[in-house]
């Protein structure tokens, strides 16, 4: 892993999802009716549905538009058959990206990411030619101040495979994604609320860019995540300078 924060990246994510908060909703809404039609109503036996209420809770979403998503992915799914498509591309300067959909139609999805890539000097690749540079992983960001001695005696107390303090003081423990929900747990219970916790796609290697290359990067993903069926994108990429 780069000891690159990436703390700085997470404030200037939720500045923006604060900016776009209709389309935010949207898409955590998506993503709480697609965990409870996989794995039923109850955080407290489904991670992924524990994951989508984080989301819900750092975009601010109010109760009853979280209970009426629930309601809802626990209904009949006769209308809006969504599925769950990973693309996979090439962006510029040698950096592997990966697209995580939630479509029901692959042929309005398909030619708008083909669209924002070739714009940016990118193109879709084919399936298998960049998920191998990255693993998956539960990730929780503790923002600076937090001891890192602290949060790496309460995660002992579950299997986190690394904690590591990074530059600007924020802490980052990586764990393996079954033990999301049992390291969160633990995290609570000792009062450390992480600013950031996620299911992600770690890059096994990153390509390092200048800081103005970095940019481009960061506005292609961006764009790719303004589309209303995209849910996430990762890139392995670092910088060597912090964006401004």
């Amino acid at each position: 892993m780069s000891g690159h924060s990436k703390w700085s990246t997470i404030k200037h994510k939720k500045a923006k999802t604060d900016a776009q908060k209709g389309k935010a909703f949207t898409k955590v809404v998506r993503e709480m009716m697609m965990a409870v039609k996989l794995g039923g109503s109850d955080p407290g036996t489904n991670s992924r549905l524990r994951l989508a209420l984080q989301k819900a809770k750092e975009v601010n979403m109010p109760a009853d538009n979280i209970k009426r998503a629930i309601k809802k992915g626990e209904g009949p799914s006769d209308d809006d058959q969504y599925e769950e498509v990973m693309f996979e591309a090439y962006g510029p300067f040698g950096v592997g990206i990966l697209i995580e959909t939630l479509t029901n139609n692959r042929n309005r999805t398909v030619p708008n990411l083909r669209q924002v890539l070739g714009k940016a000097g990118g193109s879709l690749a084919t399936s298998g030619a960049v998920s191998y540079m990255f693993d998956k992983k539960a990730v929780f960001i503790f923002e600076p101040g937090i001891s890192e001695e602290l949060v790496m005696d309460v995660a002992l107390a579950v299997d986190v495979e690394e904690v590591e303090a990074k530059d600007d003081g924020s802490v980052e423990v990586i764990a393996a994604p079954a033990a999301y929900s049992a390291a969160l747990d633990v995290f609570e219970a000792a009062g450390l609320s992480p600013a950031n916790a996620e299911l992600t796609m770690l890059p096994k290697t990153v390509v390092t860019l200048s800081s103005d290359q970095a940019e481009k990067i960061v506005a292609l993903l961006e764009k790719l995540e303004e589309d209303d069926d995209v849910q996430n994108v990762y890139a392995n990429f670092d910088f060597s300078d912090e964006l401004k």
